[in-house]
């Protein structure tokens, strides 16, 4: 049971690793050899990190069949090779796999033209070749490219296609001239302006893992038509943002999902341009011809941010998602139906208390698609699109069936949702257990008319599993799907997943060590997903008993328990976090308490350190591993890239009263007295959310302190590590760190 506070603190002083400080210790004795284990029936690092990574399938104006960009990191070469698989959308078939050697990117032209955009040689301009597929008895196969025409640019992404029109639209950097065809000629200008400074009146000064240069993104239009059989790129670039102070996809994460084309407009989502940028979160919906022509703002004014605006086939009506709170990013995002006709916007998942992230309108236009986190799954949706009111409102007033979504899985994670003819929608699903596949679900028909008929048992229809693009890699590896337990948190039920390792038997006694992972965000959730940077299942093939919970702060379970962090972030969600680790302890004698290791990044890494300031919480814990973690809670509000998220945590800016008191009331800097837990720190130097000198100083008070520790930086990474081989170094580290103190060689 748990001890009364004061009872706690003394009991946790020795059960944490209490260490005397001395310069003897300032030096880490590592053991004298560790491998990581890997072998055919172990899931190592080495195995993740080496298998395909799928991405969402993009599937043709037909239907049958879809693209799937491909990347496999080779150890072999340290190279990371590109394909990609044109997959027939029905089981049985065979993928086909297009190897793309220069990598680029690939969409539909036609329901059997690919366009294949990729640098030319030279690195001056891209290159667009028409890449004809044929499909016959289930076979695919494809010809030779034909090169359509150039961009005379390097960075054009994001490509959307009409082909009734016959325009293509793509984003790219542009200068403040907007002129695409003068980006070359600017950037020798720039190189060789005889100086290296960067110069700022204004935030964003750098974003994310980039300083901000003088180029900003911008959407183009150009004609891609046929003549005489043949494809043929046009010559004129219109930029249509071109003087207007607006910039799209909205950086750094923004690509094809903030815009989207009809026959003759673009609706796209930007920041407002009145407004500093990293101290605001308010992007607004706007609407603008092929051309650049009647440029219009669809939304009210009143509101934060805005993504996935989508138009329906017919071109009647246009929907997004939209956050009512300018500044919180992570505020309940709410489906906004605009009906281009009559003007009108409505809201019509006001009562919904969950947070959609990817929208499609039906073939017909009468029923919205939708994926959206819940509880700790991401879950394809549906909802019928009502009658639009006479006037723009938040709050219709709406019947039933178009109240509340109804979901159509219930497992997994669903993402890049697509609307196929035949009642279908395409998606890819990740799992615990598996990277992303295609998916078809469907028979629609019937599902829509269960939902708008409030049919009591709904029919959700027919799903079928068409690519298994990692199935022979993980053959004989042992992945956990994960067990889910629930307890009672400081405000409401809070949900965890264990993962035990191979050989774990119900009859062991005190045999595995156990690690509790710490999610960052603090806005986001342990789900049933892949990972290549977190994953759950490499620690337990790492023989590790697995413990990750989603306290107060994470999304899937409502609103109520994602605000709740707000202010509070050494608090309640460490009162989940404590009584989620001693329901485990009671629960599964399995694990061995006095094995006991935590790891987490981000605002995981911020928890890593606060419980290495507060002894008393009781965790036991022989080791801590912090990854970009946050050191000072305060000073993060000035040097953080996005402003608005210090300013939203903490009610205020650094220096305001409240926020100061809150910050600093919760800063493990403060803690540092009482810090004596072995601890590894890792830390890119390219991190701009959380600079590298928060795990430099997490390193400096540890080592003034005598307690083991060990600073890993990689130099060339952000807040994640990408590179496969670094991601191989740093489960090297982590793993070789717990093992020193609770592995059998510890």
């Amino acid at each position: 049971m748990w001890l009364p506070q004061a009872a706690l603190g003394l009991l946790a002083l020795s059960l944490q690793q209490p260490l005397a400080p001395s310069p003897l210790q300032s030096s880490t004795i590592m053991p004298p050899s560790f491998t990581l284990k890997e072998s055919p029936d172990v899931l190592s690092p080495k195995d993740m990190l080496s298998l395909p990574r799928p991405g969402d399938p993009l599937p043709n104006a037909a239907g049958d069949l879809a693209l799937v960009p491909i990347s496999q990191y080779s150890f072999d070469d340290r190279k990371t090779h590109k394909s990609l698989a044109v997959v027939p959308l029905e089981s049985g078939s065979q993928e086909y796999t297009l190897p793309l050697p220069q990598g680029g990117d690939a969409f539909w032209i036609d329901s059997r033209t690919i366009a294949h955009v990729v640098e030319a040689e030279g690195g001056k301009k891209q290159d667009i070749f028409a890449v004809p597929v044929t499909y016959e008895k289930g076979s695919v196969a494809t010809g030779e490219p034909v090169l359509v025409g150039s961009l005379p640019v390097t960075t054009a992404a994001d490509f959307r296609y009409s082909p009734s029109s016959g325009v293509l639209v793509f984003s790219a950097y542009v200068y403040a001239d907007g002129d695409l065809e003068a980006v070359r000629e600017n950037d020798e200008a720039y190189d060789n302006r005889g100086n290296t400074a960067l110069v700022y009146d204004q935030t964003f000064e750098r974003h994310w893992d980039t300083w901000v240069g003088p180029k900003h993104k911008s959407l183009f239009t150009v004609k891609l038509q046929k003549d005489y059989g043949k494809y043929v790129l046009g010559s004129s670039f219109a930029n249509v943002l071109k003087h207007t102070g607006l910039s799209a996809p909205v950086e750094p994460f923004g690509g094809k999902d903030d815009f989207d084309i009809s026959d003759s407009q673009i609706i796209f989502t930007a920041k407002d341009p009145k407004l500093p940028q990293a101290s605001h979160t308010k992007q607004n919906i706007y609407l603008v011809s092929f051309d650049g022509s009647g440029l219009v703002e669809l939304t009210s004014g009143v509101h934060g941010a805005t993504h996935s605006p989508i138009f329906n086939r017919q071109g009647t009506k246009a929907a997004w998602l939209q956050l009512d709170e300018d500044g919180h990013e992570s505020d309940r995002h709410k489906v906004v139906i605009h009906d281009l006709a009559k003007s009108v916007s409505f809201t019509v998942t006001q009562e919904w208390d969950r947070s959609p992230n990817a929208l499609v309108f039906s073939e017909d236009g009468d029923f919205l698609y939708f994926t959206a986190e819940d509880l700790a799954r991401v879950k394809v949706f549906v909802l019928p699109v009502p009658p639009t009111p006479n006037t723009s409102t938040t709050q219709p007033k709406l019947s039933d069936p178009y109240k509340t979504p109804v979901a159509l899985t219930d497992s997994h994670a669903a993402s890049g949702i697509q609307i196929l003819p035949n009642g279908r929608i395409s998606f890819a699903f990740s799992s615990l257990t598996s990277p992303k596949d295609v998916f078809i679900l469907g028979n629609l028909r019937r599902v829509e008319t269960d939902v708008i008929n409030m049919t009591p048992d709904i029919y959700r229809g027919e799903l079928t599993q068409i690519t298994k693009f990692s199935a022979n890699s993980l053959q004989g590896k042992p992945l956990h799907p994960g067990e889910e337990f629930w307890f009672k948190g400081a405000t409401q039920q809070i949900r965890g997943w264990i993962l035990t390792p191979p050989g774990y038997q119900t009859t062991d006694v005190k045999k595995w060590p156990i690690v509790l992972l710490i999610h960052g965000g603090p806005e986001s959730c342990w789900a049933d997903s892949w990972s290549t940077r977190w994953n759950p299942n490499v620690f337990a093939n790492q023989g590790y008993f697995v413990v990750m919970i989603n306290p107060t702060g994470s999304t899937s379970f409502g609103q109520n328990l994602t605000e709740g962090i707000k202010g509070d972030w050494g608090g309640k969600p460490f009162v989940d976090l404590r009584k989620g680790w001693k329901y485990v302890l009671d629960h599964y004698p399995q694990v061995d308490p006095d094995r006991a290791v935590a790891a987490g990044a981000s605002w995981g890494g911020y928890a890593i350190n606060w419980i290495q300031g507060n002894p008393e919480f009781g965790f036991n814990f022989k080791a801590l591993f912090c990854h970009d973690g946050v050191f000072d809670t305060t000073y993060n509000g000035y040097t953080t890239d996005e402003l608005f998220f210090f300013n939203h945590e903490w009610a205020g800016r650094p220096w305001e009263p409240k926020s100061f008191e809150l910050s600093r009331k919760y800063s493990p800097a403060y803690t540092v007295s009482k810090w004596s837990t072995p601890q590894l720190i890792v830390h890119g130097s390219k991190d701009y959310r959380l600079p590298e000198t928060e795990g430099i100083a997490v390193f400096h008070a540890l080592q003034q302190l005598g307690v083991p520790s060990r600073l890993v930086i990689f130099p060339d990474e952000n807040h994640w590590v990408l590179n496969a081989g670094n991601s191989l170094k740093w489960h090297y580290e982590v793993f070789r760190w717990f093992d020193q103190y609770v592995g059998k060689t510890g």
